[in-house]
């Protein structure tokens, strides 16, 4: 038999405590995924307005200044827009299957709840764990090799 982590169902306990404080407290776990699901859209939207600045002038022109003081040939920065979408769409998909999911966990509940039946969120928590520290190393991983090419092109 396989460990219980590794199962696809969570298993389901008796609820014997108060119906109502349980109601309640998947009430608050409901708002904490709807006030984190917007979290993700709106970070994603910040980083696609922030590339929309016109920062390439800015930091051409700092190249520029940088080459004339050093008297260096390298070429100015690019920035890599595929990745900002990228990045973008992710963020903003993770916002909204987090509130997807958290609507459907919630209602689930209720039933469960006035069954006198409870089913810890397993699936959900693991999904959303290996999505953001997917994400967070995948930025991880695109900055460390963007500083080893800057680091090949200036040697």
């Amino acid at each position: 038999m396989a460990p219980s982590w590794l199962r696809l169902s969570a298993p389901v306990f008796k609820n014997t405590g108060s119906v109502a404080r349980d109601h309640l407290a998947s009430e608050r776990t409901f708002l904490a995924w709807v006030r984190t699901s917007p979290g993700f859209v709106a970070l994603g939207l910040a980083i696609e307005r922030f590339s929309q600045l016109d920062i390439g002038e800015l930091l051409s022109a700092l190249a520029a200044e940088h080459r004339r003081q050093q008297q260096l040939l390298l070429p100015p920065p690019q920035r890599d827009t595929e990745q900002e979408r990228y990045l973008v769409g992710t963020l903003t998909g993770l916002g909204a299957g987090s509130v997807l999911y958290d609507a459907g966990r919630y209602f689930s509940n209720l039933g469960s709840l006035e069954r006198g039946e409870f089913r810890p969120a397993y699936r959900g928590a693991a999904v959303l764990a290996a999505c953001v520290a997917g994400l967070a190393g995948d930025v991880y991983g695109a900055a460390l090799r963007k500083r080893a090419e800057t680091a090949e092109s200036g040697d």
